[in-house]
This record gives structure tokens, C-alpha cells and sequence, in this order.
């Protein structure tokens, strides 16, 4: 695929209107990236549909509020906690739902898996103190920009250890945006908050720089 094809195929997010930017293509490297670089993200399969939301939901990466419960539970070390050690693992996590239907369907797990493995997403997983995965997040970083995609957990807290964990990567490799996509009770109550499709548009092209993969500071340095 050329850029100018994906210059055709996705609406414009800075002059187009509507949220649906796109519908079809598919969940290659090459067309995953382009659509992060510009605002975009894939919500569906069968067909698969493309948003740019206006507002966006954001994180302010020095402004998390994190309960004291959680504080605790990091401080006294409850969980182990890695870094793309299981991504695959986390995404089908993340894609279990009860009783309602999940937007992580198999497409998904096969185009994320791919940019994972090309160093583009990223997983934190939750071990419990038995060594079983008990929660994680997973999401794409470009340059010092994160979108931060779905999270997990299967023990009390475990999904927010892991995005305290994540915040504190981020924030050492002096990351500059934090895209949630949508709010929701547990993103606001993290302290996430809306701006303007076109305020996020302008900081993302700030966050984007060169566009390199992220490199993951050590767990303990």
C-alpha cells in the first residue's frame, strides 16, 4: 500500500465532520500506523470501521489519580509486574466479556499481534503471587505518543497496577500524550477528560516527532 492510498481511503479527520472516517481495508502494519499517525482507530470488524471522535478523550500523564488503594497494592508490591512478556495473552484477556459482546474480535488480535511484533504495541502484564496472570493493558506507541487500547483484570485492581505502572514508563521516557479514545466511569475516574478533535490532531502531531518505535526503559534502573 502507498500513502496516497491511504490518503484516499480515510476521510480527513482535520475537514471531515463526522466520527466514521472510513469502512473496510483491513488490519495490516502499514495502514495501522498510518491511521494512528492521524488520529485514527479501528472500533469493529466485519466490516471494520474507522473513528477520529470529536471530542477525544485524553490523560494528562502527570495528573493520573490512582485511589490509595491501588498506591498500597504497587507499593507493597502485591503483583509482578513485565512488559511485553505475554501480549497475545493480554489481548484475549482484554477481549473476554461476560456477557456482552467485545469489539476485540480475532481480526484484531491477528493485525495488534503483528504490530507488536514489529515493536509498535505494547503489553504490561499482572502476575499474581502464584505467577498467573491476573491483569494487564495494551496499546500503541509512536514517537511519544500512546494510545492506550483496552485493560484487564481478573483480581481486584490488577488492571490498574499495571496502567500505574505504564504511566510511570511513559512518564520516564517523557511521553507527551496519553489518547484513551472515549471516556467511560473508570478513565474519568483516573482523571481522563475531553478536548477538541482538532487540539488532540495538534498535539499528536507534536507527540508523533520522528515516529520511532518505543524502547521500554528497565523494570529497575
Amino acid at each position: 500500500m502507498t500513502l496516497r492510498t491511504f490518503e484516499q481511503f480515510f476521510k480527513n479527520p482535520r475537514t471531515w465532520k463526522e466520527d466514521l472516517v472510513a469502512v473496510g481495508g483491513d488490519f495490516s502494519v502499514e495502514r495501522l500506523l498510518y491511521a494512528y499517525k492521524h488520529g485514527i482507530f479501528p472500533w469493529s470488524e466485519d466490516p471494520i470501521r474507522w473513528y477520529c471522535l470529536d471530542p477525544r478523550a485524553i490523560f494528562d500523564l502527570k495528573r493520573v489519580h490512582f485511589s490509595k488503594t491501588v498506591q498500597r497494592k504497587v507499593k507493597q508490591s502485591k503483583f509482578r509486574i513485565s512488559f511485553n512478556e505475554a501480549f497475545l495473552i493480554v489481548m484475549q484477556a482484554c477481549s473476554y466479556r461476560e456477557k456482552d459482546n467485545t469489539w476485540i474480535t480475532p481480526g484484531f488480535i491477528e493485525g495488534y499481534a503483528e504490530l507488536h511484533k514489529k515493536g509498535w504495541a505494547h503489553s504490561v502484564e499482572v502476575w499474581n503471587a502464584e505467577n498467573v496472570l491476573v491483569g494487564g493493558v495494551y496499546g500503541v506507541a509512536i514517537g511519544k505518543f500512546f494510545a492506550g487500547e483496552s485493560m484487564f483484570s481478573f483480581e481486584s485492581d490488577a488492571g490498574k497496577v499495571g496502567l500505574f505502572h505504564l504511566f510511570e514508563k511513559l512518564n520516564k521516557s517523557q511521553f507527551e500524550l496519553f489518547d484513551t479514545q472515549q471516556l467511560n466511569h473508570v478513565t474519568w475516574q483516573l482523571g481522563a477528560y475531553e478536548i477538541p478533535k482538532l487540539s488532540y490532531l495538534d498535539r499528536l502531531e507534536r507527540a508523533l516527532g520522528e515516529c520511532e518505535p518505543w524502547i521500554i526503559p528497565p523494570l529497575h534502573d
